[in-house]
C-alpha cells in the first residue's frame, strides 16, 4: 500500500513545518478496513437470528462467539482507528507542531492492530471475562492499558511542546476521552488470573455489575461521545469553511458533558439487586445528560449558519451534519429510556438494540466516515476523493439502512415488552416467550436488510478509498487551521 512508500513526515514548504502523518494515513486506511469488518460480521449475526442454522453448527461461529467480536470490531477497530487518525491529525495543526516522540505514535499503531488480531482469534475461540464491552481476557487487557499509555505520551506531549498558547476545543474533547477511557479500562479490569488465558473479576456479585456499567456506559460517554465530540468540532468548521457557532458553548458542553456522564451508568440496572438510590442517581443523572448533549448537537449544527446551500453539493458535509442529528436522537432516546417506568418496559428488548446502533451507526459512523472522507484525501495530496459521487451514494445507501434498522427495533421492541407484560385476569402470562420470538421474526429480516445496506455503504468507501491512494502522493502542505484554532 502506499502507506508503506511514504516518507514519516510531511513538509509544510511554506512555513518549513513538518507533520509526522504516517501514523495519521496508517489508522486512516485501517479504519475503512476494519470497518468493513466489524459491519460483515454483524450482518452475519443479524442474518443467524433469522436465520439460526447459518451458524452450521460450528461452534466459533455461534452467535454467542461473533456477537462480541462485532462489537469490539466496530467500537474499538472502526472506532478506534478513526479516533487515533483523526486525534493525530487534529493535535497537530492545532498546535501548530508535529507530534512528541514520533516513534511511539507508530507504536501505537502496531500495538493497536496486535490488539484487534488477538480479539479477532480469541473471542470466536470463546475466551471471554462475559463483560459488555470488556470480554478481552487478562494478556490482551495489559497490551490494551500499554499502548493507551503511549497514547497519551504522545497526545499530551504533543499539546504540551505547541506553537501556541491556546488549546483548540477538540483537544479538550480528545484529552478527556483518552484520560477517562484509561481509568475506566484498569479499574474494570482489575482481575485475578487463573491461567493464560482465563481470569476473575476481582470484584464480586452486585459490585462487579456496578462497576461494569460504570465502564459500560462510559465507554459510550467517553469512547464513543466525547472523542467522537473532538472529530466533530474539527471537521465541520473545516468541511463547511465556517467557524464554530459558539466557541464559548463549546467549553460550557465539554465541562457539563464531562462531569455529568461519569454518574449516569446505574441506569443501566433498573429493577436489579443495585440498591435503588443509586439507580436513582443513574436516571437523575441521565436526564440532565439531556441538557449539555444537545449543546453540542446545536453547536455543531448551527456552525453551518449561513452556508446551508452547502449541504446541497457537498455530501461529506451531509454526513457530518446528519451524524449530529443521530447524536441529538440518540441522546434524547437515552434519558428517556432511563426513566424507570420507560425502562420498565424497554429492558431486555430490542428497543436497546435499536437505541445503541442509532448511536452507533448513525452517530459514530457517520461521523467518522465524513472525517475520514475530508482526511484522507489530503493525507495523500489531493482535494477530494476519487469519486465523489460514491460518496453521495454511500450517504444515501447508509442513512436508509440505519433507518431500516432502527425502526424495526423499536417497533420489536416495544412490541416484546408489551407481550412480556400482558397478563390474563388470572394472573397468567398472555404470552410465551417463544409467541414473542415468532412475532419478532419479520422485524429480524428487516434489520437484517438494514445492515447489509450500511455494509455496502463500507464496501463503496473502501473502493474509493483504495482508488484515491492508488493514484495519490503523500500531502507536501498542511490543511489550514480553523478559524478558532
Amino acid at each position: 500500500m502506499a502507506i508503506a512508500a511514504t516518507s514519516a513526515a510531511t513538509r509544510a514548504a511554506s512555513s518549513g513545518r513538518v507533520y509526522d502523518d504516517w501514523v495519521v494515513r496508517a489508522f486512516a486506511i485501517m479504519t475503512v478496513v476494519w470497518g468493513v469488518v466489524g459491519m460483515l460480521v454483524g450482518v452475519i449475526i443479524a442474518a443467524q437470528l433469522a436465520w439460526p442454522e447459518l451458524n452450521l453448527g460450528i461452534p466459533w461461529l455461534s452467535y454467542g462467539r461473533l456477537r462480541p467480536l462485532h462489537t469490539n470490531a466496530v467500537i474499538f477497530a472502526f472506532g478506534g482507528c478513526a479516533l487515533f487518525a483523526t486525534s493525530y491529525h487534529v493535535v497537530q495543526r492545532t498546535c501548530q507542531t508535529p507530534l512528541f516522540a514520533p516513534a511511539l505514535a507508530k507504536f501505537t499503531f502496531w500495538g493497536w492492530q496486535l490488539v484487534i488480531v488477538l480479539a479477532a482469534v480469541t473471542l470466536p475461540l470463546g475466551f471471554t471475562q462475559a463483560k459488555e464491552y470488556a470480554e478481552l481476557e487478562w494478556p490482551i487487557d495489559i497490551l490494551i492499558a500499554v499502548v493507551w499509555v503511549a497514547y497519551a505520551v504522545v497526545f499530551f506531549g504533543t499539546v504540551g511542546i505547541r506553537k501556541v498558547r491556546h488549546i483548540y476545543v477538540a483537544n479538550w474533547f480528545f484529552g478527556a476521552f483518552i484520560l477517562a477511557v484509561a481509568l475506566l479500562h484498569i479499574v474494570n479490569s482489575a482481575a485475578i488470573p487463573w491461567s493464560g488465558m482465563k481470569s476473575y473479576s476481582a470484584y464480586a456479585g452486585v459490585q462487579d455489575a456496578m462497576i461494569q456499567w460504570w465502564y459500560g456506559h462510559n465507554a459510550v460517554g467517553f469512547f464513543l461521545t466525547a472523542g467522537f465530540l473532538g472529530m466533530m468540532y474539527y471537521y465541520i468548521p473545516k468541511q463547511a469553511e465556517r467557524p464554530v457557532y459558539s466557541y464559548r458553548l463549546s467549553i460550557v458542553h465539554f465541562w457539563a458533558l464531562i462531569f455529568t456522564y461519569m454518574w449516569a451508568g446505574p441506569h443501566h440496572l433498573h429493577y436489579t439487586a443495585l440498591p435503588d438510590w443509586t439507580q436513582s442517581v443513574g436516571m437523575v443523572f441521565s436526564l440532565v445528560l439531556l441538557a449539555p448533549s444537545w449543546g453540542g448537537m446545536i453547536n455543531g449544527i448551527m456552525t453551518l449558519s449561513g452556508a446551508w446551500h452547502k449541504l446541497r453539493d457537498d455530501p461529506i458535509l451531509k454526513f457530518l451534519i446528519v451524524s449530529l442529528s443521530f447524536y441529538g436522537m440518540s441522546t434524547f432516546e437515552g434519558p428517556m429510556m432511563s426513566i424507570k417506568t420507560v425502562n420498565a418496559l424497554s429492558h431486555y428488548t430490542d428497543w436497546t438494540v435499536g437505541h445503541v446502533h442509532s448511536g452507533a451507526l448513525g452517530w459514530v459512523g457517520l461521523i467518522s466516515m465524513g472525517a475520514m472522507y475530508h482526511l484522507i484525501p489530503r493525507m495523500y495530496g489531493k482535494k477530494s476523493m476519487y469519486s465523489t459521487k460514491a460518496i453521495e451514494l454511500h450517504f444515501w445507501i447508509a442513512t436508509i439502512g440505519i433507518v431500516l434498522y432502527i425502526a424495526a427495533m423499536w417497533i420489536a421492541g416495544v412490541m416484546q415488552g408489551l407481550m412480556w407484560r400482558a397478563v390474563n385476569p388470572d394472573g397468567t402470562l398472555v404470552y410465551s416467550f417463544v409467541e414473542s420470538v415468532k412475532a419478532t421474526y419479520p422485524f429480524y429480516v428487516i434489520r437484517f436488510g438494514g445492515g447489509v445496506l450500511y455494509l455496502s455503504g463500507m464496501l463503496i468507501m473502501a473502493w474509493n478509498t483504495y482508488m484515491t491512494v492508488r493514484s495519490s502522493k503523500p500531502a507536501v502542505a498542511p490543511v489550514p487551521l480553523p478559524a478558532h484554532a
